[in-house]
């Protein structure tokens, strides 16, 4: 079929609230725009390191990405964070117009330039970072007002980082995470979050809206209470949107093309059983794109994550690229 729009030009109609000519994919064409002087070089072979803002003892999942080592926080007591917690040797020593210029200047101009200023992970998640689920939640329940100041602390630092992006990395659209759900409910109550997290939140998304930019967020599991949120703080789209205890056609019911579904693919769930047929996964792929692409604010994120050198994953990701593709363009 023929199309007028690149994937990069398809994916920005998708996000500025507008039916996209075909379905796009959220893993499409895009690049992240990091400074590479905000990382420090490490052995690639090894399991274990700290990472470059504050010395987190961090080690390899070999399916998941770096997490925090276990029973190694940094800060056991969230009274004491301004004695453990201090601002980044490594920001006041980017080059801000060098660094830009060398991590740019391969870049294709048909790549979404994906940016956003942050210090590690999010704001519930840096505070798990430092602490652990634990002792974070115990933080939150007796000391708010301590967090809250740790976590304005972390704000000031993103928005610095964000200004600078805006300038030297000029990003198509910010992106920021901050996985405050498990799969099957928050991990903080609405009240709470109102109280603590949307205030970070919003002020951190209103940098780059007020640049113009459309702003993703990505949180997985059960997100569904905290949807209305960040439509509210002016973000475009969700990732990665899973089915299993978020009612996707009902949110996209109420919120229309205000927000975009991206994802949308329970990775978890049936395409991962080894007993699942190459036409079982093939008929999801299809049954996911029939529920909510029609009517646009969808975009397809399909796959099925577990060891690399495991071809049979590698084969399911193919069976599942290659329906997406056979069916993109039958919807608009």
């Amino acid at each position: 079929m023929a199309t007028h729009l690149t994937e990069k030009e398809n994916y920005l109609r998708l996000l500025n609230g507008q039916v996209p000519e075909y379905v796009p994919t959220m893993m499409s064409m895009r690049c992240g725009v990091r400074a590479s002087g905000l990382s420090r070089p490490r052995d690639m072979e090894s399991l274990e390191f700290t990472d470059a803002f504050f010395g987190i003892p961090m080690v390899m999942e070999p399916n998941s990405g770096p997490i925090p080592k276990p029973n190694e926080f940094l800060l056991t007591d969230i009274r004491k964070w301004r004695d453990v917690i201090k601002r980044p040797a490594i920001i006041d020593e980017v080059d801000w117009e060098m660094t830009s210029k060398k991590d740019l200047e391969d870049r294709d101009p048909d790549m979404l330039r994906v940016g956003g200023g942050s210090i590690g992970n999010g704001y519930f998640m840096m505070l798990t970072y430092f602490m652990g689920f634990n002792e974070a939640l115990c933080a939150i329940l007796e000391e708010p007002d301590e967090v809250k100041a740790l976590l304005n602390f972390l704000l000031d630092l993103n928005l610095e980082l964000g200004k600078n992006y805006l300038k030297w990395y000029k990003p198509d659209i910010y992106s920021m995470g901050d996985d405050i759900a498990h799969e099957r409910a928050p991990f903080v109550s609405e009240e709470v979050f109102m109280d603590i997290f949307e205030p970070m939140w919003r002020q951190n998304v209103a940098l780059y809206k007020e640049a113009g930019l459309p702003a993703e967020h990505h949180n997985c599991g059960a997100f569904y209470p905290f949807v209305k949120h960040i439509v509210n703080m002016g973000f475009n789209a969700w990732n990665p949107a899973q089915p299993t205890y978020n009612d996707l056609p009902a949110i996209k019911a109420e919120f229309g093309n205000k927000l975009a579904i991206c994802g949308g693919f329970e990775s978890n769930g049936m395409v991962s059983w080894d007993q699942s047929t190459e036409e079982d996964i093939r008929g999801y792929v299809r049954e996911v794109m029939d529920t909510l692409a029609p009517g646009g604010g969808f975009a397809f994120g399909g796959l099925v994550l577990g060891p690399r050198d495991n071809p049979s994953i590698a084969e399911r990701n193919t069976w599942i690229n290659d329906e997406y593709e056979k069916n993109k363009y039958k919807y608009y």
